[in-house]
């Protein structure tokens, strides 16, 4: 139990350096058609772990992922959500065995979710900010 405890606080401190070493600003978007501003982190949390399909507006959205390992997808999760790698995985292992939910859709970079998400106001994503063009809005800084 120690050691999985100690694993785990190491992953953590790895995340917050990861953080540190992308040295970019990482912002949660929508299409530039969708008619969301602003959400909390918690509104994208609960998007992003299947509690809620929803915009604020009632509007159907869709998390995109970036891929597993990739330094943004850990940090935005234990920023967002309070997730480490290890503890989304077994979030996840749990939804999907008791048929509670999927995974979000996975694209393997920053340019790759905002073309994505540009093309579908349904859709929300996080992206690198030097990777944000007109064609997709910020909702939410990750920092």
């Amino acid at each position: 139990m120690l050691r999985k405890t100690l694993s785990s606080l190491l992953l953590t401190l790895a995340c917050f350096q990861a953080s540190g070493a992308l040295g970019a600003e990482m912002v949660v978007i929508v299409s530039a058609r969708n008619a969301t501003e602003v959400l909390r982190a918690d509104q994208v949390a609960d998007i992003f772990l299947g509690q809620s399909a929803r915009f604020p507006d009632g509007a159907l959205a869709a998390a995109v992922d970036q891929p597993i390992g990739a330094p943004q997808r850990d940090v935005f999760y234990l920023k967002v959500a309070a997730k480490s790698p290890a503890l989304l995985k077994a979030y996840w292992t749990k939804m999907i065995f008791t048929g509670r939910g999927q995974p979000p859709r996975e694209e393997p970079d920053s340019v790759s979710v905002r073309r994505l998400v540009a093309d579908n106001p349904g859709l929300i994503g996080y992206i690198d900010r030097a990777a944000l063009d007109a064609s997709v809005k910020p909702v939410l800084v990750v920092r």
